[in-house]
């Protein structure tokens, strides 16, 4: 009997240490995103190799060491484009005080390489910030590039016409330093407003994207 009260007695010792070990000393779960929408994995993104808009080369490799805020549009947009680059370049400075090991770039992928050229894409982003990253390539290279990030563009008006639109997602997807996809802000739908991500939620949530 007394070898079983002993038995019983360290049985809820090492309960109540569990708990308490649990509670004031493993380290807390961290923050999740409040409004990214966080994929179930991170996303590898297809070797690609496009220009930049001093004429070099953009590869994966540019994606490495950094997280990445990628737009995809393009500079003769009328309105959803300059609209969230505007908004990206008001938040540019307080993403930039965001603590971390990995500073954040903005990166314009513009998928209408017929006329965006570097010259255009230099033009574009300077408006906006010189410290942006704008680029573009064939279509070969941006298609599937597009596809594993999660978002979609196509030519929706005949390209003989100089003003031809192209369709194109309008969310910001998010890439993290190793170059994998990892989620996206998406633009918030109201009434008689342009659908673009609210700059204030990436904002917000970045500091926890960040800690991931």
């Amino acid at each position: 009997m007394k070898q079983n009260a002993v038995l019983g007695v360290v049985a809820i010792v090492a309960l109540l240490a569990g708990l308490y070990f649990a509670v004031n000393i493993a380290p807390p779960e961290p923050d999740s995103p409040k409004y990214m929408q966080q994929y179930p994995a991170a996303r590898a993104l297809p070797d690609f190799e496009l220009y930049d808009q001093n004429g070099e080369a953009f590869t994966n490799k540019n994606l490495q060491g950094k997280w990445s805020l990628a737009f995809v549009g393009y500079t003769f947009c009328p309105d959803i484009c300059p609209t969230t680059m505007a908004e990206l370049g008001k938040i540019y400075p307080q993403l930039q005080q965001i603590e971390s090991n990995e500073p954040i770039q903005i990166w314009f992928l513009s998928v209408d390489p017929r006329r965006d050229d570097a010259n255009r894409l230099n033009e574009y982003v300077n408006f906006f910030n010189p410290a942006f990253k704008a680029t573009s390539g064939e279509h070969k290279q941006l298609f599937p590039l597009v596809r594993a990030m999660g978002m979609m563009y196509s030519m929706s008006d005949n390209m003989d016409n100089p003003n031809y639109l192209v369709d194109h997602s309008s969310s910001i997807t998010v890439v993290n330093p190793l170059g994998q996809v990892i989620g996206r802000f998406k633009p918030q739908m109201k009434p008689g407003k342009l659908a673009v991500s609210d700059s204030q939620q990436i904002l917000t949530d970045m500091p926890v994207v960040v800690q991931l």
